[in-house]
């Protein structure tokens, strides 16, 4: 019989990845902390509408990538492809509107696209993501990418560059899309089938293509910042000024459009250049329609995604593999039955006092048993013979200094935490 395997763009986590991933999501749950923000996880899956009208119907997302069926109860199932339009849907549910605004949350989530597995990109991939509703100041947007800024700097991730950009609001958008059409009619012919399609739904897709004559071609087509409207030109030059003063350097990029059809206004991207052609850590953007097309009324809001696996890859790209001592604060070794049973209810006494210790399940010998408690790193051993039971005492050893210490055995949690110390 064949072994079953794991389907290809998934991945198993353990060993020291876990740890790398538990750092990671401290680290990240720390941070939103401090900056006021609460955790919120939707499900897994949601109703496949709500990512045609939030993500976009001619995304890439939506066309191609999405895992979509129909369940035993004929509804049309999505499993999530990222963690916005959920949250969206969350909030208007829950009427999060009626309370002080703003409203500040984040999530770390599974999400799931079917793409051609890459470094750092998965079928079944984890999403850290901030969401900010209420606010229409860049404000809220120079907050957003402090965030991210501050996430990769206590990352140690330093080899990033903030590319920032705006696509402005609806009558900009109509202007620039009517703008950039006529220069896409102009170069159609070199323009892949993908892309004459984009072209005539959402011409703006045409930026995003990574077919290399389209990008080429689009080097020399007009940007959106010749298009924007006095508002719009003062709340990108508001951000400016505001990332300016928080000392956090940024490249104008008119470059930067992001995939999904939700954005206005500020888009931003935070790429590194360890990671080669799939250079971008974490990116989002100012969506003030997005909860007005999910069914709400017109709301502001500003947010980021940053593909966890993404951030863990750079962040060794930058720093080294990360590497986790194994540390236990104390090893019982055992000899004889009676010894095993003392053993095991000792240890199981030292963990409900927070203490972190271990038994032997393999029946080691003694020599084996103490080779083991080198290997698992506990900072103090002892063996339990008959002898030991007989006494009610027992030697505990420094495992650093070799200093042994008489201790009671009926009373060894407390004495251990008096020598510990």
């Amino acid at each position: 019989m064949s072994q079953i395997r794991a389907l290809r763009g998934t991945k198993d986590i353990f060993g020291q990845d876990i740890k790398a991933w538990h750092r990671l999501e401290e680290t990240v749950r720390l941070l939103c902390d401090d900056f006021g923000f609460n955790e919120i996880r939707t499900p897994v899956f949601e109703f496949t509408n709500l990512f045609q009208r939030g993500v976009g119907e001619t995304t890439d997302i939506v066309q191609k990538e999405m895992y979509t069926f129909i369940d035993k109860g004929k509804n049309n199932i999505t499993l999530k492809p990222e963690g916005t339009a959920p949250t969206v849907r969350a909030y208007l549910e829950h009427k999060m509107y009626a309370d002080a605004q703003p409203t500040k949350l984040y999530y770390m989530t599974p999400a799931f696209r079917y793409e051609k597995p890459q470094a750092g990109r998965q079928r079944q991939f984890h999403q850290f993501g901030i969401e900010m509703f209420g606010s229409e100041s860049p404000t809220a947007d120079a907050e957003v990418i402090a965030i991210a800024s501050t996430l990769l700097d206590r990352l140690g991730i330093k080899k990033v560059d903030l590319h920032i950009n705006s696509l402005g609001g609806p009558e900009c958008r109509t202007k620039y899309n009517e703008t950039l059409s006529k220069f896409l009619q102009e170069h159609k012919g070199g323009l892949c089938n993908l892309c004459q399609e984009r072209m005539e739904i959402n011409p703006l897709r045409v930026l995003d293509c990574k077919n290399p004559n389209c990008s080429q071609i689009v080097e020399d087509a007009p940007t959106v910042l010749e298009c924007l409207g006095e508002e719009c030109q003062a709340h990108f030059d508001k951000l400016q000024e505001l990332l300016t003063q928080m000392n956090i350097p940024f490249i104008i990029d008119p470059a930067i459009v992001r995939g999904l059809d939700y954005y206005t206004r500020t888009v931003f991207e935070f790429i590194s250049n360890d990671i080669g052609s799939q250079g971008t850590v974490c990116g989002g953007g100012r969506y003030d329609k997005l909860v007005e097309e999910v069914g709400g009324e017109p709301t502001p809001a500003v947010g980021f995604g940053a593909g966890i696996e993404r951030l863990l890859l750079v962040q060794e790209a930058e720093n080294g593999p990360f590497q986790d001592k194994i540390e236990r604060d104390i090893f019982i070794g055992a000899i004889g039955e009676k010894a095993i049973l003392k053993a095991h209810s000792i240890v199981h006494e030292l963990r409900k006092e927070g203490i972190s210790a271990e038994a032997d399940h393999m029946n080691r010998s003694v020599r084996a048993q103490m080779k083991h408690a080198n290997r698992i790193g506990a900072k103090y051993s002892t063996i339990i013979g008959d002898n030991e039971i007989e006494i009610g005492e027992t030697d505990l050893k420094n495992m650093d200094t070799g200093d042994v210490t008489k201790v009671s055995l009926s009373n060894l949690p407390n004495e251990f935490k008096k020598i510990s110390k």
